[in-house]
């Protein structure tokens, strides 16, 4: 594509929280870089966030739907209300945790999100069932004077925003790139012949791990080609039963009865069929 081709749009990816999501906005008309913090139109009105992709241009007919536009870049007066609001969302966490152990309300608050024109104030929280917040709202509205919102989250929200190691030693995939929460099974873990110990594949927000279903697809159409657990087979060895798969190595444990097993490549099972 022509980088001069004016019928086209000059997209960029925006950023609202270090770790957050990577929104889609129309840049064109704004000089712009990675790491330049820039005031965006959204949903709820202006908001500021920080340029985190840039894309070449594109074409009319690839473009999302209702397309926000970046409005411009971000001057001091933007900064010093994005620090502002920094300051009254700490102080807004705090208070609002005092008021849910007053009132004993079975909820954990996470996050608060003031809007950049504070309209609103946003406060995130976890709960295991519906909680009746009606009198925290009061409480927060005779506060801060302005519009509430409570919103419920997953835990697994949860620890996207609080961050952590994981059991492989490594930032939280949710953390450090995963922009959308994909469905995990413990049908996956089965798949991938893990161990069904709930602290082995279960994830510091407790709730399996997302990485379990990075692999599932490569696991599934691998045994597509292997003999099922179960299944007898001939082997130049003998006849025996299926008893393992070892999907990594591309190999097969057979059980050929008194004890005896052996360890069988799919390979060389192939080229037994074809020297048969």
């Amino acid at each position: 594509m022509d980088d001069n081709d004016t019928s086209c749009t000059q997209i960029v990816g925006v950023r609202f929280r270090s770790k957050g999501k990577i929104y889609t906005f129309d840049g064109s008309g704004t000089v712009v870089d990675t790491g330049n913090k820039v005031i965006v139109d959204t949903e709820n009105g202006p908001a500021i966030g920080i340029i985190a992709t840039l894309v070449k241009l594109t074409s009319p007919s690839d473009l999302p739907n209702n397309l926000k536009r970046v409005i411009r870049r971000a001057d001091d007066s933007d900064l010093n209300t994005e620090r502002e609001n920094a300051e009254l969302e700490k102080d807004a966490l705090k208070f609002c945790r005092k008021k849910i152990g007053d009132r004993g309300l079975p909820m954990r608050l996470v996050d608060v999100s003031y809007l950049f024109d504070r309209s609103k104030l946003v406060f995130y929280f976890t709960a295991e069932s519906r909680v009746d917040f009606r009198e925290l709202v009061k409480d927060l509205v005779a506060k801060y004077r302005t519009r509430i919102e409570l919103r419920q989250i997953w835990v697994r929200s949860e620890a996207k925003i609080y961050g952590g190691i994981g059991m492989c030693g490594r930032e939280l995939c949710c953390v450090s790139f995963l922009n959308n929460f994909a469905p995990v099974s413990i049908k996956m873990a089965k798949e991938q012949n893990m161990l069904l110990n709930p602290e082995k594949i279960s994830g510091l927000c407790g709730r399996l791990m997302c990485c379990l279903a990075f692999e599932y697809d490569n696991y599934r159409d691998a045994k597509k080609y292997m003999p099922k657990v179960g299944k007898t087979i001939d082997l130049p060895q003998g006849k025996g039963k299926v008893v393992r798969q070892n999907v990594l190595d591309e190999k097969i444990v057979v059980d050929l009865g008194e004890g005896r097993e052996v360890e069988v490549s799919i390979d060389e099972m192939k080229r037994n069929r074809q020297g048969s």
